[in-house]
C-alpha cells in the first residue's frame, strides 16, 4: 500500500529536523567553555555574508572584533559548525605564533597531493613537509641574497620611471594598483625567476594578464576558492576544472623555465635554481615527493603573492600619500635628500636609511595589511592562559590582524593616516603582537625582507620625481571590495599624476 500524503510529510520533516539537528549540535561549543559570540546560523554558521560576497571577511571578523570590547577571545562558528576562535588577547596571540608553536604549527589550510598537487606550496603545507621545506628554501631570502639582487629591482625600478614617462604621464588619471602590478609582476619576474614578464613593455603581457586572473573576483575563482575550504570533496570532482588559465600558465612557465636551464646549463642562484637543487637531491627532504606539480605549486605561490601583496601595497600608499600632501612632501624630502647623497644611485644602505619611508610604508601595512587575518590549527588538546580556556585539538584559530590593526585602543584615531605611530619611541611603546603585517614566529612571511624592499623601490621611484593627487575618480571613502583576496578597494585606485 503507497504511503500517503501525511506520512510522507512525516517523514520529510523527521528528515528535515535531522539535518537541522546536525548542522546545529555543536552550536553549544563555546557557550560550555564560557566564550562568548554572535548567534550562529545553520549550514552557514557566522559566514552567510561573506559565502555570498556581502562582506569581506576582514570586515566581517572586525565586526565581531568590535562587538566584544575587553574579551580576549571570541568563538564563531564557520558552515557545517566547525568552531573557530578568534584571538584578541596579545599574550594569547603571542603563545600561538611563537610560544606554542609546536601546538600551533599547521595553518589547517586544504592540502591533498593526489587531488590537488598544485596547491601543495609553503603556505598550505602540515608542519611535516612544511618544516624541512622552509628550511631549504631560506637562503633564497637572506640579506645578503637581497643585496646581491638589488641591481636587478633598480634596472626593473629605472625601467618603471621610463614607462610611467612614455605611457602615463599625457593621461588625465592613472588606476595606481594596475601600474604598481606591472612594476612587481616585472621585478619579481627577473629577481627570482630570471624571466622577462614583458609587463611594462607590452600592454598585452600573458604575465600581468594571467596575473590579473589569479586575483579576479569573477564567479569561477570565487567559486573555486569556497569549495576548496568549505566543501574539498565536491572541489576534488571538479577534475581540471580545479584550474584555472592562470594557475595552468604559470606552472607551464615554471616547467619551460627549468626545462631551459637544464638543457643549457644556465644557472643564477636565484629562487628556481634552489628549487631545482632541492628537486635533484630528493632524500634531503623526507615525506615530500618533489616532482614538477610540487615544485610548480612553489614556484606559483611565490610568484603570485610576491607581486600582488606589493602590488597593493604600493599603491595603497599612493592612495594615502594623495590624500595627505604634507606627508608626500616629506618623504619625497627624505627620498631625493638620500639619493642626491649617493651620488644620484638607489643603494641597498641608501634605503635603509631612509627612516620616514619605513615608517610610511608600516602605516600603510598598519592600516591595509594584505593578510587581514592568519588562521592556525590546534595539533592537540590546549587550554589559553586568558580564562583558562581549553580546546580539542584541531580547531581553528583566527587571528583578526585587519581588526587589531584598527583598533582604537592600540592605534588611537586608526582611520587617520599617520606614519608617526612608527617612530621608535611609539613602537617601543606596543605590544610587537598588535602589529602583524607579516606575521610573526616560524610561519612568519619567508619573503618579507623581498617585499619589504621591492614595494619602497617602487614607493621611491613615483614620489622621487612624481606628485600624487586626488581626482574625481579617486575612491572615497575607501570600500573594499567584498570577494577579494588581499583587501582591494571597488574600483581601483585612481589618481591624478604629474611630474615635478
Amino acid at each position: 500500500m503507497a504511503p500517503g500524503i501525511i506520512e510522507i510529510l512525516t517523514l520529510v520533516g523527521i528528515a528535515v529536523l535531522g539535518i537541522y539537528y546536525y548542522l546545529t549540535s555543536n552550536f553549544d561549543f563555546w557557550k560550555k567553555r564560557g566564550v562568548v559570540g554572535p548567534q550562529p546560523q545553520a549550514l552557514f554558521g557566522n559566514f552567510k555574508d561573506i559565502l555570498f560576497g556581502k562582506a569581506h571577511i576582514a570586515l566581517q571578523v572586525k565586526k565581531f572584533y568590535d562587538a566584544y570590547p575587553g574579551e580576549p577571545m571570541i568563538g564563531m562558528y564557520a558552515p557545517r559548525g566547525k568552531p573557530i576562535l578568534i584571538l584578541k588577547d596579545p599574550d594569547c596571540i603571542k603563545d600561538v605564533l611563537i610560544k606554542d608553536f609546536n601546538v600551533f604549527s599547521d595553518r589547517g589550510l586544504y592540502v591533498n597531493k593526489e587531488r590537488d598537487p598544485l596547491n601543495q606550496n609553503l603556505v598550505n603545507l602540515e608542519h611535516e613537509r612544511w618544516r624541512p621545506l622552509r628550511n631549504k628554501l631560506s637562503p633564497a631570502f637572506t640579506s645578503g641574497k637581497l643585496r646581491e639582487m638589488l641591481y636587478l629591482m633598480t634596472d626593473c625600478a629605472n625601467h618603471f620611471e621610463r614607462y610611467i614617462v612614455e605611457k602615463c604621464l599625457d593621461r588625465h588619471t592613472i588606476e595606481c594598483r594596475e601600474l604598481a602590478a606591472k612594476f612587481t609582476t616585472q621585478s619579481i619576474g627577473v629577481c627570482a625567476f630570471g624571466l622577462d614578464t614583458k609587463s611594462l613593455d607590452d600592454e598585452n603581457s600573458e604575465f600581468r594578464k594571467r596575473g590579473r586572473e589569479l586575483f579576479d573576483t569573477s564567479f569561477a575563482n570565487v567559486a573555486r576558492r569556497t569549495l576548496q575550504e568549505f566543501l574539498p570533496r565536491i572541489y576534488e570532482l571538479l577534475g581540471p576544472f580545479k584550474y584555472s588559465r592562470a594557475v595552468l600558465f604559470f606552472a607551464r612557465s615554471t616547467k619551460e623555465t627549468i626545462d631551459y636551464r637544464k638543457k643549457n646549463g644556465v644557472r643564477r642562484n636565484d629562487f628556481v635554481d634552489i628549487l631545482m637543487d632541492i628537486q635533484a637531491q630528493p632524500d634531503k627532504l623526507k615525506n615530500i615527493d618533489f616532482d614538477e606539480k610540487f615544485l610548480a605549486g612553489q614556484a606559483l605561490v611565490f610568484f603570485a603573492a610576491g607581486f600582488e601583496t606589493s602590488a597593493t601595497t604600493i599603491s595603497n600608499t599612493f592612495y594615502e600619500l594623495a590624500l595627505n600632501p604634507d606627508i608626500q612632501n616629506k618623504l619625497r624630502t627624505e627620498i631625493q635628500e638620500e639619493i642626491k647623497n649617493n651620488d644620484g644611485k638607489l643603494t641597498y644602505d641608501g634605503i635603509k636609511k631612509m627612516k620616514y619611508l619605513d615608517m610610511v610604508m608600516k602605516e600603510t601595512l598598519r592600516k591595509y595589511p594584505p593578510g587581514s587575518i592568519l588562521i592556525r590549527k590546534s595539533g592537540a588538546s590546549y587550554t589559553f592562559s586568558a580564562k583558562k580556556v581549553q580546546i580539542p585539538k584541531d580547531v581553528t584559530v583566527m587571528l583578526p590582524v585587519w581588526a587589531i590593526h584598527r583598533d582604537p585602543q592600540i592605534y588611537p584615531d586608526p582611520e587617520k593616516y599617520d606614519p608617526e605611530r612608527f617612530s621608535e619611541e611609539n613602537e617601543k611603546s606596543r605590544h610587537p603582537m598588535n602589529y602583524l603585517p607579516f606575521g610573526d614566529g616560524p610561519h612568519n612571511c619567508i619573503g618579507s625582507r623581498f617585499a619589504n624592499y621591492q614595494t619602497k623601490i617602487g614607493i621611491i621611484v613615483v614620489i622621487n620625481k612624481f606628485k600624487l593627487e586626488v581626482c574625481d575618480k579617486t575612491c572615497i571613502p575607501y570600500l573594499i571590495e567584498p570577494r577579494s583576496i588581499v583587501p582591494s578597494p571597488i574600483g581601483g585606485i585612481h589618481l591624478k599624476l604629474s611630474k615635478i
